[in-house]
């Protein structure tokens, strides 16, 4: 019974897990929350201004390596926030297994955020990049940096879609990164008129 009510929390944790990132991605990395301003400054401010969904999508200078990842206290403070949800269920119905499935997910949704994310800006030819999975979310990253009010999730873009902020391919065309992990997010069908910068 425990092993099942683990299964339940891992999957139920995925889904939130996708929801908790697109909420804290939109509403606290992208615009000041009150006094706590620390997470849109790395973020909005710092990590936006250094990668752009041009040519420095991808590392430049290496000086700016420690923008792509988080601070290392934010991984134990976002698995907790992501596991308490359901430590309450699970007192409620007496069934731990929840919790212990729920907090491997959050774990293992927050260490492959993190992995992916560094791949993504810091690209270096590792299995994971050869993979469709990979390939599929680079654009769709690329394009949350083309449009930041688009494509919130890195890991599963399962909030995106029902919340209406996914975005597939840009609108217009743009000058855009190149190379063996970055998909063509370019207009489908048309020619390049006017590249906008």
């Amino acid at each position: 019974m425990f092993y099942s009510w683990m299964v339940i929390g891992f999957i139920c944790a995925i889904v939130y897990c996708s929801f908790f990132e697109w909420t804290l991605h939109r509403f606290v990395m992208h615009r000041p929350l009150g006094n706590f301003r620390y997470p849109y400054e790395a973020h909005a401010l710092i990590h936006h201004r250094v990668f752009r969904a041009d040519e420095t999508y991808h590392l430049i200078d290496q000086k700016d390596a420690q923008t792509i990842p988080m601070a290392w206290w934010n991984g134990p403070v976002l698995v907790l926030l992501g596991t308490i949800p359901f430590l309450a269920v699970a007192w409620l119905v007496g069934q731990w297994g929840l919790v212990a499935g729920a907090g491997l997910a959050a774990a293992g949704y927050y260490a492959t955020y993190e992995y992916i994310h560094w791949c993504m800006h810091l690209p270096k030819k590792r299995t994971v990049e050869r993979s469709g999975f990979f390939f599929r979310l680079n654009g769709h990253h690329l394009l949350h940096h083309r449009y930041m009010s688009k494509n919130f999730n890195v890991v599963l873009p399962l909030a995106d879609m029902i919340l209406g902020t996914l975005l597939v391919r840009s609108p217009i065309h743009f000058k855009q990164p190149r190379g063996p992990a970055v998909p063509d997010v370019q207009p489908r069908g048309t020619k390049p008129q006017a590249v906008e910068a």
